[in-house]
């Protein structure tokens, strides 16, 4: 098979990119996951929260997302929203759930605990490291 002859079978053979019906899509459901969370915040408020309400919302939105990883509909969700279901917060606690499912089986220390913090992990000694030295700038500044 020629370069030429390769390039047209690689060119029929992959599939057609649907950019932007999938950047359509991720900015509709990532835009959902915000105006959610901006409808809990305005809740929160209401109820006397003040400025914690945006702390009660993304608790909310991060047990959201990991009860709908648990139950296997989140991943259907991802399937049609695409990019728009990595908003931060909901993307996190999703890659937290499903790495702990996916180790259940080697039980509840080894398995769900250790592999829950595989990807929690780095994140929680880049914030802490971030934060330390944020403090000490601060601090030396003034």
């Amino acid at each position: 098979m020629t370069k030429q002859e390769y390039a047209l079978w690689t060119q029929q053979e992959s599939p057609r990119s649907r950019g932007p019906v999938h950047i359509f899509k991720a900015f509709l459901f990532g835009g959902a996951v915000c105006a959610i969370g901006q409808l809990l915040i305005f809740f929160f408020e209401g109820r006397g929260a003040g400025e914690l309400a945006p702390v009660f919302a993304s608790l909310c939105l991060v047990v959201l997302s990991a009860i709908l990883t648990g139950l296997n509909v989140y991943d259907d969700i991802a399937k049609h929203a695409g990019a728009g279901t990595l908003v931060p917060i909901t993307g996190f606690a999703n890659s937290m759930v499903s790495a702990a499912m996916e180790f259940k089986t080697e039980g509840y220390i080894l398995g769900l605990g250790a592999k829950m913090f595989s990807i929690a992990g780095p994140v929680i000694v880049y914030g802490i490291s971030a934060s330390v030295i944020y403090g000490i700038l601060l601090f030396l500044l003034g």
